[in-house]
């Protein structure tokens, strides 16, 4: 019985952390430089997932966290800070490859599978109640 629960929270852990970083695709989603100040805007995270604990038990468990590397969008804003000053780019400023509404999506996704396992933990916290009943 425990290791359904032990199951649910690495379900909830990975989901946890699923969201920590669609949180910050979100939040660095207009960042178009690096945190030392470098040009070079901010590339979406992308979690992947595995089976198995992180203990080597039945569950799932963060395997990485890796960067995507579809290409930036660039949009002409000859004013901007950031734009490309010479090339045949010269005015165009790169801006991180997230999408505001494929990253809500996921982060809907991530709520729900959380909740699922919530309600998975719930039902056998129920079991494991019933069954100390019966013992008492």
């Amino acid at each position: 019985m425990m290791t359904a629960l032990d199951i649910s929270a690495s379900a909830l852990n990975a989901q946890r952390t699923r969201m920590d970083v669609i949180a910050g695709n979100i939040a660095n989603a207009f960042s178009t430089r690096q945190e030392d100040g470098t040009i070079e805007p901010f590339r979406r995270r992308l979690v992947a997932l595995a089976s198995g604990a992180p203990d080597g038990g039945p569950g799932v468990r963060v395997d990485e966290v890796a960067l995507d590397e579809s290409p930036f969008a660039e949009r002409y804003q000859p004013g901007h800070p950031d734009a490309r000053v010479d090339g045949p780019r010269a005015g165009y400023v790169r801006y991180p490859n997230v999408s505001i509404s494929m990253e809500y999506v996921d982060a809907l996704e991530a709520a729900r599978a959380y909740e699922a396992n919530v309600a998975m933990m719930n039902v056998s916290k129920g079991m494991v109640q019933q069954a100390l009943r019966l013992f008492a």
